[in-house]
């Protein structure tokens, strides 16, 4: 079990996943517009609410809730594995676009990488098992319900899914400060996946290699780079601008 909280989060779980959820509570006081629209569409699906003072609250999550604590089955989100994966991409119409994290460790970047991935029309988002953050409650709550519909895909070997991307002629991008090509002078207008590197250290070695093609973010400031999950939703709107001219 594990919680779910915020408005946007338990909304989109509610709408997405509604048999997953075992128990919402509701902030005991709080009637205003959103609120009750929740409530209702709580009773609608058939998931059974109950209301809690904020003090109550504060001792179930940590963390901005926003009046809206819910315990669901782990299996609320949109874990999938590498077999998943390429079934997903066999029975895809049209350009896969994918986001690749390599190492992501901040729960608050995850859930914006989510948040941006989901706008931006991304069919899966893959990290590797191992030193990456997890859907927690955080990143469910930042990811503001993405992280109930964007498939997220948990991979043991990195490099491995890498080329076997590459194998079903997807073109991996990855996002290097010290590349020579620019995002915007490079064609992004077919299968491909980003790949994006930890915060700090950037991508790994194995996983630069596999990489197709380096791009940068041109710099005109005086800071070298950009939080992974800005830069991250700067990248992949480049792709829908590109994908909507051509």
């Amino acid at each position: 079990m594990a919680y779910v909280y915020g408005l946007h989060a338990v909304d989109a779980l509610l709408r997405q996943n509604p048999q997953q959820v075992e128990q919402l509570w509701l902030q005991s006081g709080r009637n205003d517009k959103r609120m009750s629209a929740l409530e209702t569409l709580a009773r609608n699906q058939g998931v059974a609410t109950d209301r809690e003072s904020r003090e109550q609250l504060d001792g179930r999550v940590q963390g901005r809730h926003q009046g809206v604590v819910a315990i669901v089955q782990e299996a609320s989100s949109q874990q999938w594995d590498e077999k998943a994966l390429w079934t997903l991409l066999d029975e895809l119409q049209g350009p896969a676009t994918l986001l690749v994290l390599d190492g992501i460790t901040d729960p608050h970047n995850l859930g914006a990488c989510l948040r941006s991935a989901d706008a931006a029309g991304v069919h899966a988002v893959i990290v590797p098992r191992d030193k990456s953050a997890d859907l927690t409650p955080v990143s469910r709550k930042v990811a503001c319900g993405a992280a109930e519909v964007v498939p997220f895909v948990r991979v043991t070997n990195l490099a491995r899914t890498l080329e076997g991307l590459k194998e079903r002629g997807i073109w991996l991008y990855g996002a290097a400060g010290e590349a020579e090509t620019t995002l915007y002078d490079s064609d992004l207008s077919g299968p491909l996946a980003l790949v994006m590197g930890a915060e700090g250290a950037g991508l790994r070695r194995l996983t630069r290699e596999c990489c197709d093609y380096l791009v940068k973010l041109p710099m005109a400031g005086s800071v070298s780079s950009l939080n992974v999950s800005v830069a991250t939703g700067v990248c992949l709107f480049e792709v829908v601008r590109q994908r909507k001219a051509g």
